[in-house]
This record gives structure tokens, C-alpha cells and sequence, in this order.
């Protein structure tokens, strides 16, 4: 179904994202809608996490309040939802308890613990478990009324399969390794089976509206070289193969596609190789390294400065800036501007109004 949004006044990072010279680097910011923000708590009241990530309203204000704090400052918008609807959707229960994150009451312990052929076997609607989201998305697009792109996003595949399996956030990843060490077929199984979920979700929030996504690898660095190749790559490549061709089976236009393999710089080049057509860094790289390994492939890259910056002062987030714009060339092509992870809680709004200022200020030249 086609929707009648308004036009875009501000398509840099589609221009960026599609490797055009462009006049500035664009910006924007993961985790630029949350905890931090003072409206954010006032606008969530009492409401459970997952609560306001399934009304729509509630949802498309969120996410629009980073836009209207920062006007002007941010150049592209990020759907207020969780990676981990994904597993939701595949019938698992998944709660955010307060100050400790996301928990699972029943994580998967064994490919024959009952759950799991339930988890793998599930014919997932799609469309209708993750409704929310899309009408989210839509209702979105239509209050930007064109300011900025909106970018949908999922979880990767193997950082998903970390969660259902972990129970929650954890430092050891004692289930996740014995999963790919002890049942490696059946872990590839259930990767393969969310890969399938992902593709159709996406698309499915391209055709509500999303301009662009992301596909979030949380936890990619948590795997070897050698792993990586085996239970993160493969399915982060058959979203980029698949995406654009269930875009095409809907009758829907391509969207730049985006891919944040957190902690795995030693895949750098072959990351590159994947089908995204940008690469999120985090800032454990150093940019002109990136931009060597990336040589002179159509790559874009996106990131990367330590979000601790934001807690220091503004020489030192100025000169973070400063690094950051000549190590990626300038800005005046292949690099969409943000943190290498999400921004952090208790951030000062004012410092990060700074740090994007000082991108601008230093881009725009």
C-alpha cells in the first residue's frame, strides 16, 4: 500500500548513503531517542519500555523529540523501537526490567529443550506480530512532514540469537559460546530462521515508510575471526542479498541499507564486501584506518567517536570532532557522522548539541 508523505527538505544522508559528494557530513545519532532526554522520561510516564514501543503515538513522539531538541542539527530520524521485538514475534516473552534491561523469564537452554523446534518451526506473521512498529513508522513519516529521512532498523541475526539464548545482556556469553561450540548446526538453524524474520521485517517497515535501515550486530565482537565467518557473516550477507529483492517483489524502490558489526574491525574488508551500503564503525578503529581498508570501494562509513566523550568538555569533544572529520576525509563524501555505539545515560543534552555543532562547523567548511 502506497502512503502520500510529504517531500524531503533534507536528503543529505540519502545522498551521502548512496556515495555522492555532498556539501557536509551528515549526522545522526544511535540511542538519539531516550533515557537522556528529560522529555523522554515526561513524554514515557509510567509505561513499560516495551509498552511504549507498541503505541504508535507514543512511539512517533519519541522519536520526533531529538529532531525538534536538536532542529537543524540531526539529519536523519531513527524509529523509537527494540531489537528485540525479533524474538517476541518468534514467541518468546521478553521484559525490560527497570535498571537491569532486557530479560527473557525462558531463554532457549538446548536445541531439545522443547522451546527452541517451537522457536525455529513458528510460522511467523510478520506483518501482524510486529503491526506496531509499521503504523509507528507511517504516523512518523507523516508528523517529520519531510524534515529528515527515517531510518528503521533490526537486530543482526547473531546478536539476537545471544539474547534469546543469554536471557538478557551478560559479559561472559557462557550460552552463546557453548550454543556455536556444541550444536553448531542447530545454532546456524535458528540464525537462519531469523534472518528469514529480519528480511520480511524490514521490508515490511520500508513499505510503512522507513527511508533507510540499520542492522544492529551488537555483539559481533564477540566472536573470533574465524566464528564470525561462521554464525554472524553468512546472515548479515543473506539480509543485504535478500532485502533488496523482497523490496522489488513489493513493488518497492531499494533503501540505502546500513550495517554496525560492533567490536568485529578485524572483518573490516570483508564487511565491505557484504552488499551494505554503509558500514557502521565503533571507536575501538581508528578512521583513517577504516578509510585505507575500505581503499576505493563505493563503501560509505558511519560513526565513530567514543560516546564517553560526551561526558568531557568541549575542548575534548572538539578536538575528538577534529580528529574524527580529517581522519574520514572531511566529510564532503563516503562518511554519515555519529558515535561508535549508542549514546550513553546521563549525558548532558547541551554536550551533545555541542559535539554535533563542532560536525557541522568542521564539515561545512
Amino acid at each position: 500500500m502506497a502512503h502520500d508523505f510529504p517531500p524531503l527538505s533534507n536528503d543529505l544522508i540519502l545522498r551521502t548513503a548512496r556515495g555522492e559528494d555532498v556539501e557536509r557530513a551528515p549526522i545522526w545519532i544511535m540511542r538519539q531517542a531516550g533515557r537522556y532526554l528529560p522529555e523522554y522520561h515526561e513524554a514515557k510516564g509510567g509505561r513499560d519500555f516495551f509498552e511504549c514501543c507498541r503505541n504508535p503515538e507514543i512511539a512517533s513522539t519519541l522519536t520526533l523529540q531529538p529532531i525538534e531538541r536538536f532542529a537543524g542539527l540531526l539529519d536523519a530520524s531513527i524509529i523509537f523501537s527494540d531489537i528485540l521485538v525479533i524474538p517476541q514475534a518468534l514467541g518468546m516473552v521478553v521484559e525490560m526490567v527497570e535498571k537491569h534491561g532486557p530479560h527473557f523469564p525462558e531463554p532457549l537452554k538446548s536445541p531439545d529443550d522443547g522451546q527452541y523446534s517451537k522457536v525455529v518451526n513458528k510460522d511467523v506473521d510478520v506483518a501482524a506480530e510486529l503491526d506496531y512498529v509499521y503504523k509507528a513508522i507511517t504516523l512518523t513519516r507523516k508528523k517529520l512532514n519531510g524534515r529528515v529521512p527515517l531510518i528503521g532498523f533490526c537486530g543482526a541475526p547473531w546478536t539476537l540469537f545471544c539474547y534469546m539464548v543469554e536471557g538478557g545482556g551478560t559479559k561472559l556469553f557462557i550460552q552463546s559460546k557453548k550454543w556455536i561450540y556444541r550444536y553448531p548446526d542447530a545454532t546456524k538453524a535458528l540464525l537462519q530462521k531469523i534472518s528469514e524474520v529480519c528480511v520480511e521485517y524490514l521490508a515490511l517497515q520500508v513499505q510503512a515508510g522507513a527511508q533507510l535501515i540499520q542492522v544492529f550486530d551488537s555483539w559481533a565482537g564477540e566472536l573470533s575471526p574465524s566464528t564470525f565467518k561462521k554464525f554472524s557473516e553468512p546472515y548479515l550477507a543473506y539480509i543485504a542479498d535478500n532485502l533488496p529483492k523482497r523490496l522489488a517483489e513489493k513493488g518497492l524502490e531499494r533503501v540505502p541499507m546500513i550495517v554496525f558489526p560492533k567490536g568485529a574491525n578485524y572483518a573490516l574488508d570483508s564487511v565491505c564486501n557484504l552488499g551494505y551500503d554503509v558500514v557502521g564503525l565503533d571507536w575501538l578503529i581508528d578512521p583513517a584506518e577504516a578509510v585505507k581498508i575500505r581503499g576505493n570501494r563505493r563503501v560509505v562509513l558511519q560513526g565513530n567517536a567514543d560516546p564517553g566523550v560526551l561526558y568531557g568538555s568541549k575542548e575534548a569533544i572538539s578536538e575528538t570532532v577534529k580528529e574524527m572529520v580529517e581522519g574520514f576525509g572531511g566529510g564532503k563524501k563516503g562518511w554519515i557522522a555519529n558515535l561508535g555505539h549508542g549514546i550513553t545515560p546521563f549525558v548532558n543534552p547541551d554536550d551533545l548539541k555541542f559535539y554535533l555543532e563542532e560536525i557541522q562547523r568542521l564539515t561545512s567548511k
